[in-house]
């Protein structure tokens, strides 16, 4: 594949799926901002495999996989990083925040269309079961949310 036609396909791609991906983005991290900055990395990260990635046919998992690195990435930052004080706080931070960041990223990759539950898994590291039971826990509480209240 010559230099343009590379660029012209990564084009492409990069244009087709931006929008899905921010929306991935903002799923993993709350915040359009930062999930606008992680969608350009995974963008110029996917732009350097271009030719290795396009010719396997596995753009989409590969640029997700990307995204998701970016995106622990970012929350491991130094400037993230809690810092010590003389005192503590009175209050104690809630339990569990790293399982709430997991079903975030749970429900953003559920998201996708036709993504299997295997797929998902490997990408977050875990196994089926943990997707599938986070999953019905999700459902769970939406159903409880969206229960229509008999009067």
């Amino acid at each position: 594949m010559r230099r343009a036609e590379r660029d012209a396909s990564y084009v492409e791609f990069a244009t087709s799926r931006r929008d899905q991906l921010r929306r991935i983005a903002y799923g993993m991290c709350g915040d359009w901002h930062r999930a606008d900055d992680l969608v350009q990395t995974a963008l110029v990260r996917l732009y350097v495999a271009w030719p290795r990635v396009a010719r396997h046919g596995t753009e989409d998992a590969y640029v997700r996989k990307i995204l998701l690195n970016a995106a622990i990435d970012e929350s491991r930052r130094p400037a993230r990083r809690e810092r010590p004080t003389a005192e503590l706080p009175e209050v104690a931070a809630a339990p569990g925040v790293a399982v709430e960041d997991r079903d975030s990223l749970v429900a953003a990759l559920q998201q996708l269309p036709a993504q299997p539950v295997a797929e998902t898994a490997a990408e977050l590291g875990v196994t089926e079961g943990t997707v599938k039971s986070h999953t019905s826990r999700g459902l769970a509480a939406l159903r409880g949310t969206l229960a229509p209240v008999d009067s």
